[in-house]
């Protein structure tokens, strides 16, 4: 074997574990933007407004989803490449990590709707309440 094609072997061996850590580390800072279990759960406020509208700031994701785009590149380049000796933990990983950004979008859209509809409710009910009370003041 030449010095040339050693050389480059353990360059594609040093640029593949390089590619490996970018994606871990992309997966770490994914998962460091997701809310703590307790922000989601241990919400106050005064009404069922503030708690919806409380619930809906902790489900906020920040860059999590750019940082599972860098992992899913990251991990995409090295795949196509054959870079990666197992990839199968990155691959569970990048899909487990995907699965949760989509339940957190799903529930933050949950609450910002019901958080925009309460208030609409709630008026509906007081005319409701006014008119019955006219009803039968009369």
């Amino acid at each position: 074997m030449s010095q040339s094609t050693l050389d480059d072997e353990e360059l594609f061996t040093e640029a593949a574990s390089e590619m490996r850590e970018d994606v871990e580390e992309s997966l770490a800072a994914a998962r460091a933007e997701l809310p703590e279990s307790d922000d989601i759960w241990d919400v106050e406020a005064d009404n069922t407004l503030g708690v919806l509208n409380s619930l809906s700031t902790a489900l906020k994701l920040g860059d999590a989803r750019e940082n599972l785009r860098d992992a899913k590149k990251w991990y995409t380049m090295g795949k196509e490449a054959d870079a990666f000796d197992d990839a199968e933990d990155l691959a569970e990983e990048i899909e487990s990590v995907e699965e949760l950004l989509g339940d957190i979008e799903a529930a933050e859209e949950h609450a910002s709707e019901l958080a925009s509809t309460i208030p609409q409710l709630k008026s509906a009910l007081e005319e409701s309440d006014e008119d019955e009370a006219e009803a039968a003041e009369a």
